[in-house]
């Protein structure tokens, strides 16, 4: 029976720590600001904002709120940007996603300013991420790895497998393991023998947003399940990536869905805004 990875626990533990960075911040005369930027009304990206809006109160985090109508143009949404760059007191600036038809994302993720970039999606700080010489990592991968590496899961000599080839989660957390010296393979939906390739995985990370399609016989025995997902199951309740119930007989490590890597992004994206306002302040991170 695997070990359940409580991701709260983890969340926070991580938001704990960020707090007493912001507070030794604070005493020096800084205080870290987070801008977020929602267009539109979509349900599910005003829980996300919420919630991300929660976490910078919970530990002392300045966050300003931008709330557009749906009706925003591209000339408007990269004036804010703009604004929102040359702002003293914001040190990161988020653009919740989905944006409404018609709006360019790929242009407003290069027009923020890529040291305010808390997300870590602008060419530059990806391309960072490629060589290893980054300061900012994209928040669902860099909680993969943290919940990894406070669970005692070494990834040194490991193989790696990544099901889900997405920029914001996939390349960057094949990236990731890789940088920690795993031995990585990605599949996406023209892998062949799927299945098989997963099987050989000491981790195995699912990010393809399906409900259950990582099943049992997809995993080794012992090996860490790190579930992305958040999908809605046959009867709309909430699941993940994988068939828990069943892959939680077999593996050494598992992550639950809710309550996994969710908590996680939050909280990575908290460390990001703190090591944000250490850089535009010249200080160490």
């Amino acid at each position: 029976m695997a070990e359940i990875i409580d991701g709260k626990a983890i969340a926070a533990a991580v938001r704990q720590d960020a707090a007493a960075e912001v507070r030794a911040l604070v005493e020096k005369g800084i205080q870290p600001g987070l801008a977020v930027v929602i267009v539109g009304d979509d349900p599910a990206s005003r829980i996300y904002v919420n919630n991300k809006k929660k976490a910078c109160q919970e530990i002392g985090v300045y966050s300003e709120e931008y709330a557009l109508p749906a009706t925003t143009t591209q000339e408007e949404l990269l004036q804010l940007i703009e604004n929102l760059n040359k702002k003293k007191d914001i040190n990161g600036i988020l653009v919740q996603s989905p944006l409404p038809q018609g709006l360019d994302e790929k242009a407003v993720v290069e027009n923020i300013d890529p040291q305010k970039d808390v997300d870590a999606f602008h060419a530059v700080n990806v391309g960072k991420i490629m060589i290893g010489d980054f300061q900012f990592l994209p928040c669902t991968p860099a909680g993969v790895i943290e919940l990894l590496d406070r669970s005692g899961v070494s990834i040194e000599g490991k193989r790696c497998v990544v099901v889900g080839r997405s920029n914001i989660v996939g390349k960057p957390m094949a990236m990731l393991l890789l940088h920690r010296n795993g031995t990585v393979t990605i599949c996406h939906s023209r892998t062949q023998n799927l299945a098989e390739v997963c099987r050989e995985a000491d981790i195995l990370v699912a990010a393809v947003g399906r409900p259950k399609f990582i099943t049992k016989d997809m995993v080794k025995p012992g090996a860490a399940v790190i579930d992305v997902g958040m999908d809605r199951d046959e009867n709309g309740k909430l699941c993940g990536d994988v068939d828990f119930d069943a892959v939680k007989e077999i593996a050494g490590y598992i992550t639950p869905v809710p309550g996994g890597v969710g908590p996680m992004t939050i909280a990575m994206l908290m460390k990001n805004v703190v090591c944000a306002a250490k850089i535009q302040n010249g200080l160490p991170v």
